[in-house]
């Protein structure tokens, strides 16, 4: 009796000297594959150095949200649980039901009120006892900061994915949504951006949103290349949709802070495209100056225009008459590539479908120490057409056929990355000004090359003139990933260790085969609902046989 009580006695020791090194010892276990219950090293830094509480209101409150919308509720839990463990008290977030409100004047005001503050419900038809109900949903969080607000949308999917897919790469892209927000909000030293702005032709105004959303992370400068001795102290600079030739002065400028270690975003066209009709025009050859520096940095911009027979955005054109009017219709117009074809990056993960106009293709030439990433693609079914090439909206009224549209997949964006070499190097004579600062090898930095200048353009309201929003197509009123696709770009070639690293996360969809379901559903059923019972059932007659013989005698 005596050593039964010192035995029970030493384990609740045992179990109180565990309790307090837990105290003391804090760790977590993820043993999931694809560990979707960890958040990166970056984001628990931010949140362990949060100085002020952060309040985060999810609107997927509700016990019957539709469909995989209760998956997604639960990835946002999960993932906020995972915040407070990590940020403590400074985390707080509230789960909140927008159709929670009995009284529908009240209800519809406070949809009202989401929606002005760039909250836009998504209406989803849900099957419920035999019948289609339609459901609001706003698949939204708010993070709040210091009196500061701002929207996170969390249902972001590739266009054309299943809605599961879809559902699925927002599971994925939650803790990267929620983190960004929360680095804009607490941001208190914002990295330099510069935007060499001069070469182009178009006013600011057609660079609007970008601006605005760069403004919003960064400190944003304009620069006048002749008037700045150097690029130096920049983070990042974009040369966006030249149109005229780069100066020597200034292209040297560049070459110099790219071997400081400055990161360079090049958004360039291959064909000089002016004013399109029906009978069409002749794309030129645009001569930028930028050759000799792409080359030596790996990569070749061809003066060409690349068809997209597969993958293309429509434009409204005439195909016909109803009665006494033209009757519109929106039509493929392979000018246009619509790209879902991404190379493996973090910048490109989850992205959404890209919209472009009159891409040129992108070769890689040898360039010792530089890792080259195709980021932009387009499908195999295209054709190239080199300068001279005829562009015309007439063409969008051909039927694309197999035979001509083979020239393969065409890379239109490259990330390049490593230690690259002088334009200038053996060219500099030691009595020239520049000599004694001259660098002829980079420390590692990174580039991005893009063959498609409007990439970055964002288009204005016929009615009004004020910019629509980057990405925006005005035919089919979606908005495609453009403008997440440059900030990312900034984001991971400025920060690579930053919050961007919360885009890496993935989780594998498991399907059940339908067909092994379907007949071989008896026996998994008795595998997953008798086997269990039988086993439960198998272990009470064993006891019980022990628990008799025990006292039989």
């Amino acid at each position: 009796m005596k050593s039964k009580f010192i035995k029970i006695l030493a384990i609740v020791g045992v179990i109180v000297v565990l309790n307090v090194l837990a105290s003391f010892v804090f760790f977590r276990l993820d043993l999931t594959e694809e560990k979707r219950y960890s958040i990166s090293d970056a984001t628990k830094t931010l949140l362990g150095n949060l100085d002020k509480e952060i309040l985060i209101k999810v609107y997927l409150g509700g016990t019957e949200l539709p469909g995989g919308f209760e998956r997604l509720k639960r990835a946002v839990n999960e993932t906020l649980d995972e915040f407070q463990v990590y940020g403590g008290s400074r985390i707080d977030y509230r789960l909140i039901d927008p159709s929670a409100e009995n009284d529908t004047k009240k209800r519809e005001e406070f949809y009202a009120e989401l929606m002005k503050k760039g909250m836009e419900p998504t209406r989803v038809i849900d099957n419920k006892n035999g019948r289609q109900v339609e459901n609001i949903v706003f698949p939204y969080a708010s993070v709040s900061y210091e009196g500061k607000e701002v929207p996170v949308l969390l249902l972001k999917g590739t266009e054309g994915r299943t809605a599961q897919e879809k559902l699925n790469q927002s599971y994925e892209n939650v803790e990267y949504e929620l983190a960004n927000a929360i680095r804009k909000l607490t941001l208190k030293e914002k990295k330099k951006i510069g935007l060499l702005a001069e070469f182009t032709k178009l006013k600011p105004v057609s660079f609007a949103d970008l601006i605005t959303s760069l403004q919003e992370r960064y400190d944003l400068f304009i620069i006048d290349a002749k008037q700045s001795p150097t690029f130096q102290g920049l983070d990042a600079l974009i040369l966006p949709k030249p149109d005229f030739p780069v100066d020597d002065s200034t292209k040297y400028k560049i070459d110099q802070y790219v071997m400081n270690g400055g990161r360079a975003l090049f958004f360039v066209d291959g064909l000089k495209v002016d004013s399109v009709g029906l009978q069409g025009t002749y794309a030129q050859p645009l001569e930028l100056n930028l050759t000799d520096l792409f080359f030596k940095y790996g990569v070749r911009i061809n003066s060409n225009i690349v068809k997209d027979g597969a993958s293309s955005a429509a434009i409204p054109m005439v195909v016909g008459n109803m009665g006494d009017k033209p009757n519109i219709q929106p039509i493929p117009y392979r000018f246009f590539p619509v790209i879902n074809n991404f190379g493996k990056s973090l910048i490109t993960n989850n992205l959404d479908l890209i919209f472009c106009r009159y891409v040129a293709s992108i070769d890689t030439v040898q360039a010792a120490g530089v890792n080259k990433t195709p980021l932009l693609m387009t499908t195999p079914y295209t054709k190239v057409l080199n300068a001279p090439a005829l562009v015309t909206y007439n063409e969008a009224h051909t039927e694309t056929q197999q035979d001509d549209y083979n020239g393969g997949i065409k890379t239109i964006a490259y990330l390049l990355e490593g230690k690259f070499e002088s334009l200038y190097k053996n060219r500099l004579l030691p009595s020239d000004p520049n000599y004694a600062s001259f660098k002829a090898e980079s420390v590692p930095t990174k580039m991005l090359v893009c063959s498609d200048g409007d990439l970055i353009v964002n288009d204005l309201s016929p009615k009004t003139g004020n910019p629509l929003p980057l990405g925006f197509d005005k035919t089919t009123q979606h908005v495609f990933g453009n403008k997440d696709f440059v900030l990312n770009a900034i984001d991971y070639m400025i920060d690579e260790n930053g919050v961007i690293q919360a885009r890496g996360k993935e989780i594998k969809l498991r399907p059940l085969d339908k067909l092994r379901t379907r007949d071989e559903r008896t026996k998994w059923q008795i595998i997953n609902i008798a086997l269990p019972l039988g086993i439960v059932i198998l272990f009470g007659i064993i006891l019980f046989m022990l628990r008799k013989r025990k006292f039989a005698y």
